[in-house]
């Protein structure tokens, strides 16, 4: 009797071992995307689990790479931290100002990362009296090879190019435009808070917070509104056939 005590005891051990990491995993499902881990809220499109979370449609992942989806097209992802709930995308050099893109409109409609977005703008000729509050001074900050021929001539010449730093965005007007400033190019930034060099604290891309709280009903009542706050990734999940 007590040897088939022992052998019931082993049979309930050896299963609830199995049993738990089962439980665990059909819990949160993970998958990759190159080097990027697909966890909930995010699935792949060849995934079994239940894909009816609206946020499921804010990524797709083509040839191992991960983007963004928009209703302007795709944008590469370069990580997804999951425990702070932010996907950050990438942006590896400067763009023109001619065809600018404001980084408010990719995460219009989402929670505000806990570090403001920022932008930084290159070449600006433009006086800046009414930006003065909230924009500084970047000089040599080296984030832009578009310019680098420019400020070699510059060097020769014995000038400095201006590059401006906006540290939050949503301190800009909806309309803002570098060519206002007549800047040349900008990138999107946002701030490194592992790094203390003041011109390495913040880094090339764009964060988007996916931390959306339990009692909102659903986010894409923004989307419905005649002037409400629906950017372009949000209309992308929230009007995916548009």
């Amino acid at each position: 009797m007590q040897r088939l005590k022992k052998v019931h005891l082993l049979h309930f051990l050896l299963t609830l071992n199995f049993s738990i990491p089962i439980s665990i995993s059909q819990q949160t499902p993970t998958s990759f995307c190159g080097k990027i881990r697909i966890q909930t809220p995010f699935f792949l499109q060849n995934s079994s689990v239940d894909q009816s979370s609206l946020l499921n449609r804010m990524v797709v992942c083509k040839s191992q790479k991960l983007y963004f989806r928009t209703s302007l097209g795709l944008f590469h992802i370069s990580s997804i931290d999951y425990t702070s709930k932010l996907l950050t995308i990438s942006h590896t050099n400067c763009s023109s100002s001619l065809n600018f893109i404001s980084p408010s409109l990719l995460s219009a409609g989402f929670p505000p990362p806990p570090q403001p977005n920022s932008l930084i703008l290159f070449n600006c000729s433009n006086q800046r009296d009414q930006l003065s509050d909230f924009v500084s001074n970047c000089t040599g900050f080296h984030g832009c090879k578009a310019c680098s021929e420019l400020h070699k001539q510059q060097e020769l010449e014995g000038t400095t190019s201006s590059c401006l730093l906006v540290e939050d965005l949503g301190k800009l007007e909806k309309g803002f435009d570098p060519k206002d400033l007549n800047c040349s190019h900008y990138s999107p930034a946002y701030r490194n808070t592992w790094v203390d060099e003041e011109i390495q604290e913040f880094e090339l891309g764009t964060r988007i917070s996916f931390d959306i709280p339990d009692h909102v009903p659903n986010i894409c009542d923004e989307c419905e509104k005649p002037h409400g706050n629906c950017g372009v990734g949000l209309r992308c999940i929230c009007h995916p056939k548009e």
